[in-house]
């Protein structure tokens, strides 16, 4: 109890302050109550996924991209 861990993960970095410990596994719910989020790692978090979310195309379709989206792409990669 007193830690501060750095989970990374496809959703980001979080840092979390151990609250409680377990003697058992148990469902997410429990789970959830034996650690918080830092506030600093909350905004960062939230600052990266809107971020993200500006980057978006907004023309972009669903599924598997045509063979012309990839020439697109690679050629804004610099690939081609």
């Amino acid at each position: 109890m007193g830690d501060v861990l750095r989970v990374k993960n496809e959703a980001g970095d979080f840092q979390l302050d151990v609250l409680l410990l377990s003697e058992i596994r148990g469902p997410a719910l429990v789970a959830q109550t034996l650690y918080s989020e830092t506030e600093t790692s909350r905004e960062l978090r939230v600052k990266w996924a809107e971020e993200r979310k500006a980057m978006r195309w907004e023309g972009s379709r669903k599924g598997k991209p045509s063979k012309r989206d990839r020439r697109e792409r690679d050629r804004f990669r610099g690939k081609a």
